[in-house]
């Protein structure tokens, strides 16, 4: 891994046929965008090891991260590429609670797109929409 590489994973947790997605706080950086749990990856931790950490820390759940399903690059204006990794979740302990966002919510996939979600998260958003991973 390149020292600076910012590292992100994201959790795409399916439940009768829905997903569940997070909305930031006014207060935070891009307020109130819609994104999927998860966060950065530390340095030397693992992805899925990191994505468990965050899903407890956001959500206060126990989860057992599946399969990765999606990774890209993106880069936002003037500022470091990050690499984007997505993983499969349907397999927790707990109750999906909002610790840290303005609000969650499950929604059907084919709704997604109507949602106003990080830029980052974009391309991910529309395959998950049209069925395609």
């Amino acid at each position: 891994m390149i020292r600076n590489e910012l590292r992100v994973v994201a959790a795409v947790m399916k439940r009768d046929g829905k997903v569940l997605i997070c909305q930031r706080k006014k207060s935070d950086r891009h307020p109130l965008k819609w994104e999927f749990p998860g966060g950065k990856v530390e340095l030397d931790e693992e992805p899925k090891a990191a994505l468990a950490r965050e899903l407890n820390e956001e959500l206060g759940i126990a989860a057992e991260i599946g399969v990765e399903i999606a990774r890209y690059e993106y880069q936002y204006p003037s500022r470091a590429p990050i690499l984007i990794m997505f993983y499969n979740v349907e397999k927790w302990v707990g109750e999906p609670a909002n610790i840290i966002f303005h609000q969650i919510q499950w929604e059907l996939p084919t709704q997604l797109p109507s949602f106003d979600f990080l830029e980052g998260d974009i391309d991910f958003v529309r395959r998950l929409a049209r069925g395609i991973r």
